[in-house]
Order: structure tokens, then C-alpha cells, then sequence
């Protein structure tokens, strides 16, 4: 394969996985008086999802999720992003650092 060749394909491997990023399942995911809106997502098993954090509160939060593997600070007032998946079904939980008692969900995969 001549590099020209090689270039192209590189290139065209680059190109697919963009096209694959862009087709990720997408969720929105509220913080709100230091609550999660829903506090249930529910996911199909076996698929990469994007949730899309959007903190309304003027304070700082954390998504955190042990089963998940998953910490992410999201300052006030601003948004964020965390992949999630492929996963088997069950039920994996997750809370607000910041406001544990408040700050909890769940995501359901079946």
C-alpha cells in the first residue's frame, strides 16, 4: 500500500469514527435545588450513550457513579459530558457528590 494509499485510509477511518461519535444516543440529565431530573435513565444494553449534564444550580455538583466508574465535577450554571456503555442490564447507581442525601438517580439498562 503506496502512501497515498495509506493517507486515505487513515483519513477515512478518521472520518468513521466521527460518523459513529455523532450517532451515540444522547440524554439529558438536569440538576435542579440539588436533584436530578429524571432521576431514572433508562438505557438499552449493549449501546454507548452520552449524557449531557446541564447543572442549573449555582453551585458546583459531581455526577459520581462507583458501579459506573464514573466522577465528573460540573461547576454552576454550566454543562457537561459523560459517556457511558456499552453495559450489560442492571441497575447502576449514582449521586451528587456535593448533596448525597438529594442528589441521586439511577440508570436502568435493559
Amino acid at each position: 500500500m503506496g502512501r497515498p494509499t495509506r493517507v486515505a485510509a487513515a483519513s477515512l477511518a478518521l472520518l468513521m469514527s466521527w460518523v459513529a461519535e455523532a450517532g451515540v444516543p444522547e440524554i439529558l440529565l438536569v440538576i435542579r435545588d440539588h436533584l436530578f431530573f429524571p432521576s431514572t435513565l433508562e438505557i438499552p444494553a449493549g449501546v454507548k450513550v452520552r449524557i449531557v449534564i446541564d447543572n442549573q444550580d449555582s453551585t458546583p455538583e459531581e455526577f459520581e457513579s462507583y458501579p459506573l466508574n464514573r466522577e465528573k465535577v460540573i461547576s454552576g450554571n454550566s454543562r457537561t459530558v459523560v459517556f457511558i456503555g456499552p453495559l450489560p442490564p442492571g441497575e447502576y447507581p449514582f449521586f451528587g457528590e456535593f448533596y448525597p442525601k438529594t442528589a441521586q438517580g439511577k440508570v436502568v439498562v435493559r
